[in-house]
């Protein structure tokens, strides 16, 4: 599983002409985008724990036990950028809760209700994202 990505299907929202940015039908259809990708990383976490707890074994060999070792730390760290995830998914209900969801935190615009469903945690809108990794390459 690509934690980077939304593994459930969603209907794209359907946008109707002078409709209001970031009304209550785009906050809900956020919310639930959110929510289910929440819950789906949820499930993920919980299935890790109880992977590790039932395949726990002390081999005597080893090769099986580095081997072991070896997955479990590998799932570890996955587990550890979903906890991430999850909390950028916390931070984007809030902002909805707050009404900043949408609009950019460095300059203000909307980011754009595409952007949004390709990435529901953004928070920058495409130009100073850009801006933004044209800065990280020139520094790192």
């Amino acid at each position: 599983m690509n934690s980077s990505t939304l593994e459930f299907t969603f209907k794209p929202y359907q946008e109707t002409e002078g409709e209001e940015y970031m009304n209550e039908a785009q906050l809900q259809h956020f919310t639930n985008i959110l929510n289910n990708w929440k819950s789906e990383l949820m499930e993920e976490v919980d299935r890790t724990v109880h992977h590790m707890q039932d395949d726990a074994a002390n081999f005597p060999d080893p090769n099986d036990r580095a081997t072991q070792e070896s997955e479990f730390s590998l799932e570890l760290r996955t587990r550890d950028r979903e906890r991430k995830l999850i909390k950028k998914i916390e931070e984007s209900l809030k902002n909805i809760e707050s009404g900043d969801y949408g609009y950019c935190e460095t300059c203000g615009v909307e980011i754009g209700i595409r952007r949004l469903e390709a990435r529901p945690t953004a928070t920058l809108c495409i130009d100073c994202k850009t801006l933004d990794e044209i800065r990280e390459k020139q520094m790192g």
